[in-house]
């Protein structure tokens, strides 16, 4: 359910039971009169940009015009053929041979621009869905702020009560700002990453990250590509490598399964909750103030799953490069942001 922020005057010539009456006409009384006002409020279409975009639909795009950005990598590509570049493009490193790591001049560089790009791409299109859940809370507390003015305005609320929702208003549109600057700032780290500085000042991305796969790689799996790649390096920096690929391996399987208990646990329950909020409301059993709340409180799981799947997507890429011989400055941090990220072997 949406809840809109932009609101018209109540007439004055209502009163606060009349008015009451005509909210009865809607199946969810408050919160769809506000929704309707939203929709009939004339929107002003922003002006067409005058340089086209680049869109950047998938971490493999962005991972190509990385590739473009340092022309030294068409050497690199070439010895390892279009099959294997295809490969790696697409995230698909498992089925790349680590033997290329020791045969192929500039094959780490090739894989480390290639990372960093779909990190990057990642951090972005994640930056943009999170903006969207706070936004969403500022709809919510926007509108609640709006409906305990017009109670004041009849008498049926105090000031102080009023406060309290403006308050909550206050706060969700401090996260809107921050959250507005981290996606700024992203879109940005990935122009600058992409190389597109001075020829792009923006992106076409997609709505959301792609879907998380169901069940993690195995064990045995990590095991066998850990000592595949470790036979293709040098003693000291096998073993190197050897220390990354458990930290490494470790955020990996943690990130996933935050990420799925976020997804598959904590939304559900959220969404049951808002589901019976709503019931509740239709019944007269729940106010809609408690409505507005339970809004809010979904968008903000929505974007603390948002995050978790970023983490997830951002820690299986610094495995797979890991798992080619790749050496990632840090890893990614879990728990909402509590700590510093851990920091690779050798830095």
């Amino acid at each position: 359910m949406v809840v809109s922020a932009q609101i018209a005057p109540a007439p004055a010539e209502k009163n606060w039971r009349e008015a009451n009456d005509a909210v009865g006409q809607f199946k969810r009384g408050h919160a769809d009169i506000l929704k309707w006002e939203k929709q009939n409020t004339p929107v002003v279409q922003p002006e067409a940009s005058a340089a086209a975009r680049l869109s950047l639909m998938s971490p493999e795009d962005a991972v190509r015009q990385a590739w473009l950005f340092h022309r030294g990598l068409v050497k690199p590509m070439n010895r390892i053929g279009a099959a294997n570049v295809d490969l790696i493009a697409k995230g698909q490193w498992a089925d790349v041979d680590p033997v290329w790591q020791r045969k192929v001049d500039d094959f780490g560089e090739l894989l480390e621009v290639a990372a960093q790009g779909r990190k990057a791409w990642i951090q972005a299109v994640a930056a943009r869905q999170v903006l969207k859940q706070h936004r969403d809370t500022l709809d919510a507390a926007e509108a609640g702020n709006e409906l305990g003015r017009r109670m004041v305005s009849v008498g049926n609320w105090s000031k102080l009560q009023q406060a309290q929702v403006q308050l909550a208003q206050s706060s969700a549109q401090m996260n809107v700002r921050r959250a507005q600057h981290a996606a700024t700032q992203a879109e940005a780290t990935l122009i600058k990453t992409l190389g597109l500085t001075g020829v792009h000042s923006a992106v076409t991305l997609p709505d959301r990250l792609p879907d998380m796969p169901a069940q993690a790689l195995s064990p045995q799996v990590l095991d066998a590509r850990a000592e595949a790649i470790a036979a293709q390096l040098p003693r000291a920096e096998g073993m190197r490598n050897g220390a990354n690929a458990r930290l490494a391996r470790q955020a990996y399987l943690a990130s996933h399964a935050l990420a799925l208990s976020s997804r598959d646990e904590v939304l559900k329950v959220r969404e049951f909750i808002t589901e019976e909020t709503v019931l509740h409301y239709n019944g007269m059993l729940k106010s809609v103030w408690d409505l507005l709340g339970e809004v809010s409180s979904q968008s903000q799981a929505v974007a603390s799953a948002i995050e978790a799947q970023r983490d997830f997507w951002i820690a299986e890429t610094d495995l797979q490069w890991v798992l080619q011989g790749g050496a990632p400055d840090s890893f990614v941090s879990l728990g909402g942001g509590g700590g510093e990220p851990a920091a690779a072997a050798g830095h």
